[in-house]
């Protein structure tokens, strides 16, 4: 079977080499670095406009959102199930034990296969970083958060963000991810939704159809 990873590489190595560049991982690295960066990376803003602003971008997805304080998470975990009337979720390992209220059913799910996770009623997970100017969710696989799958493939998500995980913009997310940035990754900007067939926006595409958010504060 043909490489075609390394066919790939030949390929933009040749093109930048036309182009008067260097194919050198070193050369190449040196020119992504020198590119200019004029927008912006950072906010002067404090917490309460971040706060303000993260929640005003959730709602205009059309996205749950709740707050809580430390104490409260598995006391408003309950209410908002009850609410949308499911008893079963799936979780990451990780997930604090105080989360977790009682008189519902949490799965560990980090192994189960697709259509497992397509017939669970939701998923309830942490999360790495929230960006108010985008009203992003970011989740990566690492404990409390979980595989890709577990944010993607049931219908219903429920996020646990904290104040101080908010981030004014996505450069600023990103630094926050450095160091984890090699992981599966998944960016959620509310629930999922697509109007690319014929301009008719359908929910649950690409992701869970419904999206709730508890900010803890």
């Amino acid at each position: 079977m043909p490489d075609n990873s390394n066919a790939r590489s030949r390929i933009l190595a040749s093109i930048r080499m036309s182009l008067g560049g260097s194919s050198t991982p070193e050369a190449i690295a040196a020119d992504y670095a020198s590119i200019p960066r004029p927008y912006t990376r950072s906010s002067v803003a404090d917490q309460g406009a971040l706060l303000d602003l993260f929640i005003d971008r959730l709602l205009e997805y059309d996205a749950g959102f709740y707050r809580c304080n430390r104490g409260g998470i598995a006391t408003l975990v309950a209410d908002i199930l009850t609410l949308r009337d499911k008893r079963r979720l799936a979780i990451p390992s990780g997930i604090p034990a105080d989360w977790l209220p009682e008189g519902f059913e949490f799965a560990v799910a980090d192994t189960w296969r697709n259509d497992q996770l397509d017939k669970i009623e939701g998923t309830l997970s942490a999360c790495a970083v929230a960006i108010a100017e985008t009203g992003t969710i970011v989740v990566q696989n690492v404990p409390g958060q979980g595989p890709r799958a577990l944010s993607l493939v049931p219908d219903y998500f429920l996020c646990v963000v904290f104040a101080e995980q908010i981030v004014a913009t996505v450069p600023e997310a990103f630094d926050r991810i450095e160091a984890t940035s090699a992981l599966p990754t998944t960016f959620i900007s509310g629930p999922s939704a697509t109007a690319d067939i014929e301009m008719t926006r359908i929910k649950g595409v690409h992701g869970p159809r419904f999206l709730d958010v508890i900010l803890v504060v």
